[in-house]
């Protein structure tokens, strides 16, 4: 990915007038980057301090994150989650696993998180429980499974949040079949008739979805 899909000098002055996440998230930042590969897959502050507001207007009991590497987006999710809410975290990667539960531990709102190795599309289907607030940034190919399957699992005023959605700004000239299936998803969401979304162009585009009532 680019690093920079806007101007680089408006990206950073939204970067620095975005209030800054707590420092041990900051701390995660650091390790991810000197201890992962891929380190660019971490979600980052604009991002994970959208996902800590959102979580703090919807107060969700029941979230689902799918892809949850190293934590970070997790960790702000939790944050903006009641004490007796429950994130349940879907990751394939054992190193981030291993990585993100060292932070959880640290963490006064890591007791919110419940990690379960293994394919999301599994997990989806043990899920019986009803979803207030979802996290979709994984497998890319499975992009618009996972939001069908999300959203008949959502309650009414329920969002889910699709990460990555500019796709490097491929979504304007698809030329692959990844390419197309993100295209795909964003068109059937924009058209819907079970949703109302915004697509938000930060970082990688973010298209936040809330379930009709």
């Amino acid at each position: 990915m680019p690093e920079f899909l806007i101007d680089e000098a408006v990206e950073d002055y939204a970067y620095v007038s975005t209030q800054a996440e707590p420092a041990l998230l900051q701390e995660l930042i650091d390790a991810t980057n000197e201890n992962m590969g891929w380190p660019q897959k971490l979600s980052g502050r604009l991002v994970g301090r959208t996902l800590k507001m959102l979580a703090s207007l919807v107060q969700p009991k029941h979230a689902l994150e799918i892809g949850m590497f190293t934590g970070y987006s997790a960790l702000s999710i939790a944050e903006g989650m009641p004490d007796d809410g429950k994130l349940i975290c879907c990751e394939t990667n054992p190193r981030a696993i291993e990585m993100a539960k060292q932070f959880f531990q640290r963490s006064e709102h890591g007791h919110k998180i419940e990690v379960i190795f293994g394919r999301a599309a599994d997990t989806l289907d043990t899920l019986d429980i009803e979803l207030d607030f979802t996290f979709i940034d994984a497998d890319k190919r499975s992009y618009l499974h996972y939001y069908e399957e999300v959203k008949k699992r959502t309650r009414p005023g329920g969002l889910i949040i699709l990460d990555n959605v500019l796709w490097s700004g491929k979504v304007i000239q698809p030329e692959s079949e990844l390419d197309d299936i993100l295209v795909e998803t964003n068109h059937r969401i924009a058209t819907d008739p079970d949703v109302e979304n915004v697509f938000l162009t930060i970082r990688d585009g973010m298209n936040v979805v809330r379930k009709r009532g």
